[in-house]
C-alpha cells in the first residue's frame, strides 16, 4: 500500500513537472496570484536617492479620488495611466507600500499583454515562452533602475514611470518578433501603443519606431498593423469625445516642450553614455551580423531593383541588423529624457531571435561564438545592475532601523542607518539655527550638497519635518477651532492631503520642479492657490527650487494669506477668514 502511494504521488509530481515545462502561462499566473501578499501589508523599504518622487502618485491618486482628471485638473509631467492604475491598486491594497504599488500597478496592463504573447508562443516552442517570460517577471517584480545615481544602496523611488514604459516596450518587442496570430499581434500592438501613450509621450514614440521596423521588415502585416491603427486612433477619439483629456493631454506636452528647451543631440550622446556597455555590445553584434549576412543581403537588393515590391522590400528590410539598429534607436530616444529607468531591457526578445536564427544557420561555430558573446554583452548588463542593486539593497538593510513616526501612514514605513538617521536629526537643527545662510546659498541658485536630492539624509529628514509638519497642523487646527480642507505645497512633492485626508487645490501642477516641469502661471492656477486653505513651505534645507515655486505661488498667496512659522522646517501660509469649528 505504501510503495503505491509512493508511485501515485511520484506520478503526480511528474505530471506537475510536465505541465509546468509545457505551460510557462501556469507560472505567470502562480506570480501574479503571489504577488497580494507582499501588498497585504506594509512592508518597510530602505530609504533610497531621489525617494520622495514616489509621493508623487499618492498626490495623484489622492486627487482622483477626489474626482479631479489628470490634464484637465491639474498639470502633470506624464500621462495619467499610470497614476489611476496606482490609485486602483491602493484602492484594493490600502496597506500595501506605495513604492511597491506603484512599481507593480502597471502589470494590470503588462501582465495580460504578456499573456497573450507567451500563449501564442508556448504553441511554437514552450522553452521560447519561459526565455521570453522569465526576464519579463525579473524586470517587472524587482523595483530598480539599472543606473546608478548614488553610491549608497537604496530603494529606487524614482524613474517609475520610465521603467513602466520599458516594461511596456517587453512585450511589444517580443510580440513583434515571436507572434505568429495577426489577431494577437494586433491587440497587443494596438493595447501597449495605447499604453505608451497614456503612461509617457517618449514611449509611444519609441514603440512607433519598434512598430515600423515591423511593418517594413514584413513582421507586422498590413491587416494587423491596419486593425491595430484602427483600435488606437477610435480609442483615442472616443477618450477625447467622453472627458476632453486627450487634448489636455496634449497642451501639457507642448508646455513641457516649451519649458525644456535643450536639444537632443546632446541628450542623445548622455544617454549613449550612460548605457555605453550595452550600446557598444550592440555596435558590435550589428557588425559582425552585417559582415556575415553581407552576401545575402546584396541579392535581396538585385531582386528589388529587378522586380520591385512590398515582398521584396520587406525581404530587404528583414535584415538582423536593421533590426537590431532600429531597436537601439528606440532605447537611445527613449532614455535621452530619463533620469532612472530599466533601459534596453526590451533589446532581449530581440536579441533571443538573433541567438536562435544564428544557432539555426551556423550550428556551434566560430561566428554563432561571435554572435552570441556580443549578444550576451548586450542582454546581461541591465539584468546584473538590477541584481545587484536589489541585493545591496535587501542585503545592507539588514544594517538598518526603521524611522520613527507618528503621521506618516504607509510612507513612513522606510529604514535607515543610525549613522544617516544621526546626521538627519543634526542638519535639521543646523538647517532651522542658520537658515539665512542657506537662503544665500538657494539665492545663489547653489544646494547645500550637489546630490542633495540623492541624499539619503536628506529624503529622510524630508520624512521627519513632514511628520512634524502634520502633528503641528493639528496642534494649530485644535488650538484655533480650524479646519484646512485644502492643503498644497510650495516643493516639489505634496503627498500632506493623503497623510490628513483632505484635498489637494486644482490647476496645480504635481511633481513641482520649476525648472522642467512647472508651466507659467495662469488665472485658474493664480485663483487656486488664492483660494487654497495651507501652504505648506519647507525650508529644511531652503533650496533655489523652493525660492523659485515661492516666487511663482506668492503672489497669489499674500491677499488673502498670512505667512505663520508652523515648525522649525516649515513655514505656512494660512487662508485669512477660515470659518471655526463648531
Amino acid at each position: 500500500m505504501q510503495a503505491s502511494s509512493d508511485t501515485t504521488f511520484s506520478s503526480k509530481r511528474h505530471g506537475l513537472r510536465a505541465t509546468l515545462a509545457r505551460q510557462p502561462l501556469i507560472v505567470l499566473a502562480l506570480t501574479v496570484t503571489c504577488l497580494p501578499l507582499a501588498l497585504i501589508g506594509t512592508l518597510v523599504m530602505p530609504i533610497g536617492p531621489m525617494y520622495w518622487d514616489h509621493y508623487i502618485y499618492l498626490d495623484a491618486a489622492n486627487r482622483i479620488f477626489d474626482g479631479q482628471i489628470p490634464s484637465i485638473d491639474f498639470f502633470a509631467p506624464v500621462g495619467g495611466l499610470g497614476y489611476y492604475l496606482f490609485a486602483g491598486w491602493l484602492y484594493l491594497f490600502p496597506n500595501g507600500h506605495a513604492l511597491l504599488l506603484s512599481s507593480w500597478s502597471m502589470m494590470t496592463v503588462t501582465v495580460p499583454l504578456m499573456a497573450l504573447v507567451v500563449r501564442d508562443v508556448q504553441k511554437q516552442s514552450p522553452a521560447i515562452g519561459y526565455a521570453l517570460l522569465l526576464p519579463f517577471l525579473f524586470f517587472s517584480l524587482l523595483p530598480f533602475n539599472t543606473g546608478e545615481f548614488y553610491p549608497y544602496p537604496g530603494s529606487d523611488g524614482f524613474g517609475i514611470y520610465n521603467r513602466q514604459i520599458c516594461q511596456l516596450l517587453y512585450p511589444l518587442a517580443a510580440a513583434l518578433i515571436f507572434v505568429r496570430g495577426w489577431r494577437i499581434l494586433a491587440a497587443v500592438t494596438a493595447l501597449a501603443m495605447l499604453a505608451l501613450l497614456f503612461t509617457k509621450v517618449t514611449g509611444v514614440a519609441a514603440g512607433t519606431l519598434l512598430c515600423l521596423m515591423a511593418f517594413f521588415a514584413g513582421r507586422l502585416p498590413l491587416r494587423a498593423a491596419l486593425m491595430a491603427a484602427v483600435v488606437f486612433f477610435v480609442t483615442i477619439g472616443l477618450f477625447e469625445i467622453i472627458t476632453g483629456a486627450v487634448s489636455a493631454y496634449a497642451a501639457d506636452i507642448m508646455s513641457l516642450l516649451l519649458i525644456n528647451d535643450a536639444s537632443l543631440l546632446p541628450r542623445l550622446l548622455q544617454a549613449a553614455s550612460i548605457n555605453f556597455g550595452v550600446i557598444l555590445s550592440c555596435g558590435i553584434l550589428a557588425f559582425v551580423l552585417f559582415f556575415n549576412e553581407f552576401a545575402a543581403f546584396l541579392e535581396k537588393i538585385r531582386i528589388f531593383a529587378a522586380k520591385p515590391g512590398f515582398a521584396s522590400l520587406g525581404a530587404v528590410a528583414n535584415q538582423s541588423f536593421f533590426w537590431l539598429t532600429s531597436f537601439v534607436a528606440a532605447g537611445l530616444l527613449f532614455e535621452s529624457q530619463n533620469t532612472g529607468s530599466q533601459a534596453f531591457i526590451f533589446l532581449w526578445p530581440l536579441l533571443l531571435a538573433i541567438l536562435l536564427e544564428s544557432y539555426r544557420r551556423r550550428g556551434p561555430s566560430v561566428a554563432f561564438a561571435m554572435i552570441a558573446v556580443a549578444a550576451l554583452g548586450a542582454a546581461l548588463p541591465p539584468a546584473v545592475a538590477i541584481a545587484q542593486k536589489a541585493a545591496r539593497t535587501w542585503i545592507g538593510a539588514v544594517n538598518t532601523v526603521p524611522i520613527e513616526n507618528r503621521n506618516l501612514k504607509g510612507i513612513g514605513a522606510v529604514s535607515v542607518r543610525d549613522i544617516l538617521d544621526r546626521r538627519a536629526e543634526r542638519l535639521r537643527a543646523n538647517y532651522a539655527d542658520y537658515r539665512t545662510t542657506y537662503e544665500a546659498l538657494a539665492a545663489a541658485n547653489e544646494l547645500p550638497s550637489f546630490l542633495l536630492y540623492s541624499d539619503l539624509d536628506f529624503q529622510v529628514l524630508w520624512l521627519q519635518a513632514a511628520d512634524r509638519a502634520v502633528s503641528a497642523v493639528a496642534d494649530y487646527e485644535a488650538a484655533n477651532k480650524v479646519r484646512f480642507e485644502t492643503i498644497m505645497t510650495i516643493d516639489f512633492t505634496n503627498p500632506f492631503p493623503w497623510l490628513m485626508d483632505r484635498h489637494a487645490p486644482k490647476h496645480i501642477a504635481i511633481g513641482a520642479d520649476p525648472y522642467r516641469a512647472v508651466p507659467p502661471p495662469d488665472q485658474r492656477m493664480r485663483d487656486a492657490v488664492g483660494s487654497v486653505d495651507l501652504a505648506l513651505y519647507p525650508t529644511c534645507p531652503p533650496t533655489a527650487a523652493r525660492l523659485k515655486l515661492l516666487k511663482l505661488y506668492e503672489p497669489a498667496l499674500a491677499a488673502g494669506h498670512r505667512r505663520i512659522t508652523l515648525t522649525p522646517c516649515f513655514d505656512a501660509f494660512v487662508r485669512n477668514g477660515l470659518a471655526a469649528r463648531p
